[in-house]
């Protein structure tokens, strides 16, 4: 065996090797984003309703109180999706998408479960709206992280 030919087998080795801990890095990623979106949306509306700015829980809100709901959970999204990117072993884009097909999947469930349930459920529009912009928030999250990573910035 050559020089070569030794160089190729180490490698394939240690990539063998090294495979179930970049999965589990890659889930993670992912799962962290995730999780960083749920514990970010609802410790916000706990403190929403803590402090009266929202009703008491399963009450109607008023339109403009959903509008709020939705513009952070918006912004947790693009969280959701650079904290991906940036816990990504590589590819960030790709682990950003993939937390956005996570949340869309999450989102259309959310619907289908509460489509007809009362008011206090929240209005139809908001779930719908959370369905259409589960994947573009994703998707800037992971551009901001590779928007970083181009500028040197990205440590």
């Amino acid at each position: 065996m050559n020089d070569t030919e030794t160089l190729k087998v180490s490698r394939r080795g240690m990539s063998e090797t090294h495979r179930p801990r970049r999965i589990l890095r890659r889930i993670g990623a992912v799962a962290a984003g995730l999780l960083a979106v749920i514990i970010l949306s609802l410790g916000t509306d706990v403190v929403m309703h803590a402090t009266g700015i929202y009703p008491p829980w399963f009450q109607p809100m008023a339109g403009g109180l959903w509008v709020l709901a939705l513009t952070y959970r918006i912004v947790y999204g693009i969280a959701g999706g650079y904290i991906a990117a940036r816990l990504a072993p590589n590819r960030p884009m790709a682990h950003a998408v993939a937390l956005g097909f996570v949340g869309l999947a999450l989102s259309i469930a959310g619907v289908a479960a509460n489509w007809n349930k009362g008011p206090e459920y929240g209005p139809r529009w908001f779930g719908l709206v959370l369905i259409a912009t589960a994947l573009p928030c994703a998707w800037l999250g992971g551009k901001l992280r590779v928007m970083q990573l181009r500028s040197g910035a990205g440590g």
